[in-house]
């Protein structure tokens, strides 16, 4: 049902999405490398990305904001992270959405972003991620060395009686960076 509510708010077909990537920082230094994406490496070793759907999971005390530097700027908070305000805080049930391209397939300049380290707290986000082309479906491949075999969750058998292996794979069944929550109903192993 996520997918298919972003899908809808972004007026963009989940065939064109990859699942959703959460990922988690804690405290980082603050003379740490800002994380950019969107850049000419990134274009060139992939499938041109059309947008990028940021959902905050949690909220953060101070940090972790993201910021556009090429775009322009509409105050001086938007270019510097040492200069932040409520407005691009993360907080819990906010969403961002920004295209990297424009409506003729060519890479927007003023996309490349930045996430500025989180100082206070700790962040937890989802990333989806919209190509120009329908995605092929992925294979997940695992540890083979893991011998076990289990459910984390009770209620794993009826998500998965319901389709969620399908719906949701990397936390049902996981991905080469998270190991999933439901790998023995989902026949996973």
């Amino acid at each position: 049902m996520i997918e298919e509510r972003i899908s809808a708010w972004t007026f963009l077909p989940k065939e064109n999405s990859k699942p959703l990537y959460v990922q988690h920082y804690g405290l980082e230094e603050t003379e740490q490398n800002l994380d950019y994406f969107g850049n000419k490496s990134t274009w060139a070793l992939s499938e041109p990305l059309m947008a990028t759907v940021i959902l905050y999971l949690s909220n953060v005390t101070k940090g972790g904001e993201i910021l556009f530097p090429d775009s322009e700027s509409k105050s001086e908070t938007w270019s510097d992270c040492t200069k932040t305000s409520n407005i691009q805080k993360p907080v819990k049930g906010n969403a961002v959405l920004f295209f990297t391209t424009h409506l003729n397939g060519s890479p927007d300049s003023s996309s490349p972003h930045a996430r500025c380290p989180v100082l206070e707290g700790e962040m937890w986000f989802a990333t989806k991620f919209f190509y120009l082309r329908a995605v092929t479906g992925e294979t997940i491949s695992f540890d083979s060395s893991r011998n076990e075999c289990s459910d984390e969750d009770p209620s794993c058998p009826e998500w998965a009686a319901v389709g969620e292996c399908q719906r949701n794979p990397v936390f049902m069944v996981g991905s080469p960076d998270y190991y999933g929550t439901c790998r023995k109903s989902c026949n996973a192993c």
